[in-house]
């Protein structure tokens, strides 16, 4: 994830974390309620703000340009995907299925025997690559939810069809 852009996510937006972190961008979701913690996350990691409080805008390490902050107009999550993908041209950055939705991880590639008696049997039977997430175990696979997700990216353009 080193030399690609990071996102830092207020509660605000918390949809679209998750949906940077389906497009491979390495994204925390900041829970605290103290601004100046996330303002000193995103200046130790070199992260963008991503939020749609006014007030954090309006702070000097921000207004000053120390440290970058992306302000969202809009609570729906279409269009803040899309504002995001113009703004920051994730298109061509995008590495989609590669970090755990739940704790930001890079996922890895793991042999489907060592996932046997961690996934539901059918999906054992009938899949053939699984990935895990190092933090919280998590398994991931290509079923339906994957595709419905890569048909949601395929139809704004981000990912190429097959």
């Amino acid at each position: 994830m080193t030399g690609r852009i990071k996102f830092i996510a207020d509660e605000n937006v918390g949809k679209l974390a998750r949906w940077l972190r389906l497009l491979g961008f390495d994204t925390i979701f900041f829970h605290g309620e103290d601004d100046n913690t996330m303002i000193n996350i995103a200046i130790a990691e070199n992260r963008i703000i991503v939020t749609r409080d006014t007030r954090i805008m309006e702070r000097k390490m921000i207004s000053g340009g120390r440290v970058k902050a992306f302000l969202l107009k809009t609570d729906k999550v279409d269009e803040q995907e899309k504002i995001a993908i113009t703004e920051f041209d994730l298109e061509s950055q995008s590495q989609p299925f590669t970090i755990c939705l739940e704790c930001n991880q890079c996922l890895i590639d793991v042999n489907r025997d060592e996932v046997r008696d961690r996934v539901p049997p059918y999906i054992w039977q009938t899949q053939t690559q699984f990935m895990e997430c190092p933090e919280c175990r998590r398994i991931y696979w290509r079923g339906s939810h994957w595709a419905a997700m890569s048909k949601h990216l395929t139809q704004r353009n981000i990912i190429k069809q097959k």
